[in-house]
């Protein structure tokens, strides 16, 4: 299994597949995304582009196949340095950037903190804060997590992380779901914590993802403005990832353009996929 083994010692899992100019995938998920969060996308990306990319998909912290430090919070820093170095491994110098609901805040991240590195990005349903929603909104999506471990005890969130190794909103196996589910050694450290420390662990780890100060999250607002790639925006139209705030965006960003509400509904699935792939394509060096 690839990996990139961090200072910290933080294990950051990733594939590639296919050849190619590079596209890096970061997808949706209530704990960071991973290469799992494709598999309920209206398009699979590695199904789609690796006839002529190489694409590149990885696993944040917590996720899927890697791992770090215990009870740690959620860093969009940290993040875009770990993106950063399992590009380094691969001798990667620059990618485009295909992202998806919280994605997009670790693709604006990205961008923020090594331009270079960035040809362009797809940013699928891109999160953030418009008139439709608060930060409680994104909060809240953390509070069933909070209450098995306050009703149930560690114990219970132990057992529903052995039933479900991935943490989606509102569900209570909480950011740790996937080493729990995977590694016993680690539930049993669990089981040494009081439960308030665990409840405080995942209070941080949230606070992370859905910081205070900007309605882009990762990044100032008014840095976007000067947001330096060419943009492919395609709608959400739920609370967590409003069309105002793409709307907001291809009005914003200086080469931003916008696809249609709708783009992954019937027939238009397919319109989307092609304008997706003819953007990439569009800006792929010759």
């Amino acid at each position: 299994m690839p990996e990139t083994v961090r200072p910290d010692g933080a294990r950051i899992h990733y594939e590639v597949h296919g050849e190619g100019f590079p596209v890096l995938l970061l997808g949706d998920g209530a704990a960071g995304g991973g290469i799992a969060s494709w598999e309920t996308n209206f398009y699979h990306p590695v199904t789609e582009l690796a006839d002529r990319f190489r694409v590149i998909a990885l696993d944040q912290r917590h996720v899927g196949g890697s791992t770090a430090a215990p009870f740690e919070p959620f860093s969009y820093e940290r993040n875009a340095a770990d993106i950063q170095a399992v590009l380094d491994e691969l001798g990667v110098d620059q990618a485009h950037v295909v992202s998806a609901g919280t994605g997009t805040a670790q693709a604006w991240r990205l961008v923020h903190d090594a331009p270079a590195r960035v040809r362009s990005v797809v940013s699928q349903e891109p999160v953030g804060l418009d008139d439709g929603n608060t930060l409680g909104t994104f909060l809240g999506e953390y509070d069933e997590a909070m209450r098995l471990a306050r009703a149930e005890g560690l114990e219970g969130v132990i057992a529903a992380a052995e039933a479900q190794a991935r943490f989606t909103g509102g569900s209570g196996v909480g950011p740790y779901a996937a080493r729990l589910h995977a590694d016993p050694a680690f539930r049993d450290e669990i089981l040494t914590l009081r439960r308030e420390r665990y409840i405080v662990s995942v209070v941080r780890f949230r606070d992370g993802i859905w910081p205070q100060g900007s309605a882009y999250f990762s990044v100032p607002e008014e840095w976007m403005t000067g947001f330096p790639p060419p943009l492919l925006i395609l709608p959400g139209n739920d609370p967590l990832h409003p069309e105002g705030v793409a709307k907001r965006l291809v009005s914003e960003v200086p080469d931003a353009r916008l696809l249609d509400t709708g783009h992954d509904t019937g027939d238009r699935r397919t319109e989307a996929i092609r304008a997706i792939v003819s953007f990439l394509d569009e800006h792929t060096p010759r």
